[in-house]
C-alpha cells in the first residue's frame, strides 16, 4: 500500500465513479480522456485494486470500487474544508502578459462571469518566462504564454493547460513593401529582419518560438533591442528601428503600423493557461473552464490544414493528454 494517495487521483475515481462515463467525467473535469484513464490506472495500481469493470457498452464499479466510493468523498470532503478555510478572501492574481492581449484577456472576463464571487485580479509581468518566475516565488496565481519554451526546472514546478493556438501575425511599418498585402506568406519575409523579444530575460520562450519558426526560411532575427517598459517606449524604440515585429493575430493595434497574418504556412502560437503546481482555488476553476468554454465555442484548438507548431510543443501538450 502506498504511503499517501494523490487527491487527483481520488478525484478522478470519483468522477468516474458517479458518471460510470469516462468522457463524461472527463469533461467535469476538464482533462482529457486519455489523462483520466491514466490517474484510475494509476490509482488502481497504488491501491493493488481492480476498480472498475469496463467494456465496449458500460463502465461499472467492482466490490472494491464500491467500497471506495465513501472514503473517498470524506477524503475530498476534508481537503475542500481545508482549502476553503484559507482561501476564500484571496483574490487570485492572473499575469496577462501585456495589456491589450486577447486570449488571457477574454478567458479573464468569461471566468468573473462564471465565479462573481470570487476576486480574480490581472497582473502584467510581459512574458512567461518572468511570470513563472513570480509563480513559484508565489506572488502570482496563474499566466498565460508557451509553456514549452520554459525552462525544464520552471515547468516542473507548474501546471498546465492548452488553451488556443493562435495565429501568429507580423507588425509592419505603413511604408513598409509588403504593408499593401492583406496576407503576408513566410516566404516573403524572407531577407527581413524581424524583432522577437530576443535579450528580453522575460520572454524567451517567444524568442525560442520566432527562432524555430525563422529556422530554414532566410529571416533574420533582429538583434536585442533596449528593453522598453509600457506601450509608448514600446513604440518608440520599434519606430526607430523600423524592424517588422512578429505577433499573434489578437495583438492591439499600433499607430503608424499594420498588422498581417502570416500564411504558408500558418505558424501557430501554443498559448497555456499556467498555474503552480498543487494550487487549489475555485477561481482557478473559473479559468480553466472559461478556457474550455471558448476554445470550443470558436475552435480555439482547431489546427488549419497548412499550419506549422514546433514538434516539442506538440509532443508536450500529447504527453500531457
Amino acid at each position: 500500500m502506498p504511503a499517501h494517495l494523490d487527491p487527483r487521483l481520488l478525484r478522478a475515481f470519483l468522477a468516474v465513479a458517479e458518471e460510470l462515463h469516462f468522457t463524461r467525467a472527463a469533461a467535469r473535469l476538464y482533462v482529457a480522456q486519455q489523462a483520466l484513464s491514466r490517474d484510475v490506472r494509476r490509482l488502481e495500481r497504488e491501491l493493488g485494486a481492480e476498480l472498475f469493470v469496463r467494456t465496449t457498452r458500460q463502465v461499472t464499479l467492482t466490490p472494491d470500487g464500491e467500497r471506495l466510493v465513501p472514503h473517498a468523498r470524506r477524503v475530498l470532503q476534508a481537503q475542500d474544508d481545508l482549502l476553503a478555510a484559507f482561501r476564500q478572501a484571496r483574490p487570485l492574481l492572473v499575469d496577462l502578459n501585456s495589456p491589450g492581449l486577447e486570449t488571457g484577456r477574454r478567458v479573464l472576463y468569461r471566468a468573473r462571469e462564471l465565479a462573481p464571487e470570487h476576486e480574480l485580479m490581472a497582473r502584467y509581468e510581459s512574458g512567461l518566462t518572468g511570470a513563472a518566475v513570480e509563480i513559484g516565488a508565489g506572488r502570482l496565481d496563474a499566466s498565460f504564454g508557451r509553456y514549452a519554451g520554459l525552462d525544464p526546472a520552471l515547468r516542473a514546478r507548474l501546471d498546465h493547460q492548452l488553451v488556443r493556438l493562435e495565429p501568429m501575425a507580423v507588425l509592419l511599418p505603413e511604408g513598409h513593401r509588403l504593408a499593401a498585402s492583406a496576407q503576408v506568406p513566410l516566404a516573403a519575409l524572407a531577407g527581413e529582419t524581424v524583432y522577437a523579444g530576443a535579450g528580453n530575460p522575460r520572454t524567451p520562450e517567444w524568442t525560442d518560438l520566432a527562432r524555430l519558426l525563422f529556422e530554414g526560411r532566410g529571416i533574420e532575427l533582429a538583434p536585442p533591442a533596449p528593453l522598453a517598459v509600457g506601450i509608448e517606449e514600446f513604440q518608440r524604440i520599434m519606430a526607430k528601428d523600423a524592424h517588422p515585429i512578429l505577433v499573434v493575430v489578437g495583438f492591439p493595434a499600433m499607430p503608424g503600423t499594420v498588422l498581417r497574418p502570416l500564411v504558408d504556412p500558418v505558424p501557430l502560437s501554443p498559448v497555456s493557461l499556467v498555474w503552480r503546481k498543487g494550487l487549489a482555488h475555485p477561481a482557478l476553476d473559473a479559468l480553466r473552464r472559461a478556457a474550455v468554454e471558448l476554445g470550443f465555442a470558436e475552435s480555439w484548438l482547431d489546427r488549419p490544414v497548412k499550419g506549422w507548431i514546433p514538434a516539442m510543443d506538440m509532443n508536450l501538450a500529447s504527453a500531457d493528454q
